[in-house]
């Protein structure tokens, strides 16, 4: 189908967006935002096997309930058989892709990771994305030499105060996800960032300069997602929460979440951007389907095995915690197929990197 011509989305327009309470111009928004989608990146819906194999971090972040000192958190390693376990059912699944994805954990060492890419290389046909947190160059140049694929680091918000509000530096170390970014495209990798929608003190402005900084890192993957207050965190403590100015304050909502999907896949047509498990907890009954009719071309089924699952808790209350792989993957097939749409074949790789 031939698009429209739309002229590009100026911050006016975005914050404009951001801001529209009027159904009918939302629908046109969902409608825009579909059409990029299916020219852009097409109708396959493809699914990423995630694999969350620590729950350790060293980090203090004012929202996350993996930070270091949330005390009563049983903590977790999953062993590299454990992991390959995990791979093999997300081949069995027919899954072209996995990630790997832990808290900021030091005790992940870099020659064990590598050594984990490349058992997932040479026993499957699968790309590997990584999401360990802030790396040195080293760690990731070696992971990239061992064959990952993919790199997702989101720098949550391009308000560099608000950003410092919320993720406390480790000692020794500025926190620039900006820079990492850019090494990771030097090194190769298809290359992933993203946000929180609503952190306390996030104004419409903040958010659409988001918006505009995902255009000009030229992101192949965006994952974006409301802000979930965890009660073991600061950000609980409504003392400790920053404002914005009055009207200002964007809302931690699922319709603002459809909004910065659709507005994320009109600024990044060839992005690969999915629907995450957070708009799941929001709307159990048809969050991540609404998600994929309005932008979103990628799912991300969980492998994790639920002893370990219940125990990645970013945020309470998550969707699927309970369920195994088998049954995970079976509701993602029956929710595909119920807006229409069929599931991915192959590696599922960005259009975006491809291009590039």
């Amino acid at each position: 189908m031939e698009l429209p011509h739309y002229p590009p989305l100026q911050r006016s327009d975005i914050v404009a967006w951001l801001r529209e309470t009027s159904e009918a111009r939302l629908e046109e928004l969902w409608r825009r935002a579909d059409l990029v989608r299916q020219q852009s990146v097409g109708g396959e819906v493809h699914l990423r096997g995630l694999i969350e194999i620590s729950n350790h971090c060293i980090r203090l972040c004012g929202y996350c309930g993996l930070r270091v000192d949330h005390r009563e958190l049983p903590r977790y390693r999953m062993t590299a058989d454990e992991i390959m376990a995990c791979v093999q059912e997300g081949v069995a699944f027919g899954y072209g892709s996995v990630v790997l994805q832990a808290g900021e954990d030091p005790r992940i060492l870099a020659d064990w990771m590598a050594d984990v890419v490349r058992r997932i290389k040479a026993d499957s046909p699968m790309a590997v994305t990584l999401s360990l947190g802030e790396r040195d160059y080293d760690e990731l140049a070696l992971w990239r030499a061992a064959g990952a694929d993919r790199y997702l680091l989101r720098f949550e918000t391009s308000n560099r105060e608000l950003f410092e509000r919320i993720h406390p530096p480790h000692p020794g170390r500025v926190s620039d996800r900006i820079a990492i970014l850019g090494t990771l495209r030097r090194l190769g990798y298809e290359v992933g960032s993203g946000v929180m929608i609503g952190i306390p003190g996030q104004s419409f402005d903040d958010l659409a300069g988001d918006l505009e900084l995902f255009r000009a890192l030229n992101l192949d993957m965006i994952g974006v997602g409301p802000f979930l207050m965890h009660p073991e965190t600061p950000l609980a403590d409504p003392q400790q929460q920053s404002v914005a100015a009055p009207g200002e304050q964007v809302p931690a909502s699922e319709l603002m979440t459809y909004k910065v999907i659709a507005l994320a896949r009109l600024l990044c047509p060839r992005a690969n951007i999915p629907s995450t498990t957070a708009l799941a907890t929001l709307n159990k009954n048809s969050g991540r389907e609404l998600g994929l009719v309005r932008g979103a071309n990628i799912v991300m089924p969980n492998l994790t095995p639920p002893k370990y699952r219940v125990h990645y808790e970013i945020y309470p209350n998550k969707a699927c915690i309970q369920e195994s792989a088998g049954l995970c993957h079976q509701c993602m097939e029956v929710r595909i197929k119920s807006i229409g749409r069929t599931r991915g074949s192959g590696r599922g790789d960005s259009p975006n990197y491809v291009a590039r």
